[in-house]
């Protein structure tokens, strides 16, 4: 069973329209300012962290990154609780230092339980849909953070007659593709791995010559496909990119191909190993002084076409082996590419 290497792609969201005036604390421009560069340290190193788990960075490097994200998160905190308040008002410190506490146990709390949960994610389809919707559920908490956020520096940029435009950095862009690149990937990665998932229970029903489990599993995986096929058909392509929902449709036709046509041949197989053993045992037990022409026939014709039933089942096996092999190095490959070619680099 293949799939993607999964961690850890929390969306955060660029709070603070970035004020280009000197920061001074007396004047509400450069109070607001001086949390607007606050957050902005810990966006981009948030989105590094981001950009190298999209680009396969090694594991201990994006480890190392993650760390540096929760310092920088804390150092943030810290930061912003200095800053005081404006004039008497502590409203705009108050929602920030709220918001970035809650950030903050994100990447401790959450993020400990969706860490703790990649040992048995690839278990179960519906341990790894868990696993996703974690991840979209952390990312909705911090995005309904972010616009209370929004709404209290909206609310203090009126109270002391700043007027806000509403003109989107380079960062907050990059961070916004992110977060939609995210969800949009983990859309396609569940189509992908419920029927990848599937595939290996066959797998493991045929290394155990299950006729029924095989037939069952076959079933499933045939269901599984139609209704993956119907999902690709509206999430169709990511920014004009739909080379990765081409790469899992192509997965997903392979696969109810082999269901369709390659599994019945290779389940008749065990059908007729099971009754050539019938045959063979009733053959050996007869004593050879009391065989009979007819008997002896049935068993050498028995054998006959057990072999050509052997030769049958290793060259459809073959062939599946080998079909499968193709489409999903392509699909790993058409995920990497899809990643450095929409994930935004960031250092």
């Amino acid at each position: 069973m293949r799939s993607q290497k999964l961690l850890l792609t929390i969306a955060l969201f660029f709070l603070f329209t970035t004020l280009s005036f000197a920061q001074d604390l007396s004047t509400p421009v450069g109070y607001m300012d001086a949390f607007a560069k606050e957050h902005d340290k810990m966006n981009k190193t948030y989105m590094a962290y981001q950009s190298a788990v999209a680009h396969g960075k090694r594991a201990k490097k994006v480890e190392k990154l993650r760390q540096k994200v929760v310092e920088t998160i804390n150092d943030t905190r810290n930061n912003t609780r200095g800053l005081g308040a404006y004039k008497g008002d502590n409203s705009l410190r108050e929602s920030s230092v709220e918001y970035i506490t809650l950030v903050y146990h994100v990447f401790n709390d959450d993020y400990a339980k969706i860490v703790n949960m990649e040992d048995v994610i690839e278990r179960s389809y519906d341990q790894m849909e868990a696993y996703i919707n974690l991840q979209e559920m952390t990312d909705e908490k911090l995005r309904q953070a972010s616009q209370k956020m929004n709404v209290a520096e909206k609310a203090f940029a009126e109270k002391y007659n700043i007027k806000l435009i509403d003109d989107k950095s380079e960062l907050s862009q990059k961070m916004a593709t992110a977060a939609k690149l995210n969800h949009y990937k983990n859309k396609i990665f569940l189509v992908f791995f419920k029927c990848n998932w599937q595939d290996a229970v066959i797998t493991e029903a045929m290394n155990n010559k299950k006729v029924n489990d095989i037939e069952q599993a076959r079933n499933a995986l045939i269901k599984y496909v139609d209704e993956g096929l119907l999902a690709l058909d509206t999430l169709k392509s990511f920014n004009g990119d739909a080379s990765l929902a081409m790469a899992t449709r192509q997965v997903l036709t392979f696969y109810k191909k082999m269901a369709e046509n390659d599994l019945p041949k290779l389940t008749d197989f065990y059908l007729k190993q099971e009754n050539f053993e019938k045959i063979k045992k009733a053959f050996d037990a007869k004593p050879e002084s009391k065989r009979t022409k007819e008997d002896i026939d049935g068993f050498n014709k028995a054998v006959n076409e057990v072999n050509a039933a052997i030769n049958s089942f290793n060259q459809t096996n073959n062939k599946v082996n080998q079909g499968r092999k193709q489409v999903l190095d392509n699909y790993e490959k058409a995920e990497k590419e899809f990643s450095d070619r929409n994930m935004p680099y960031f250092k």
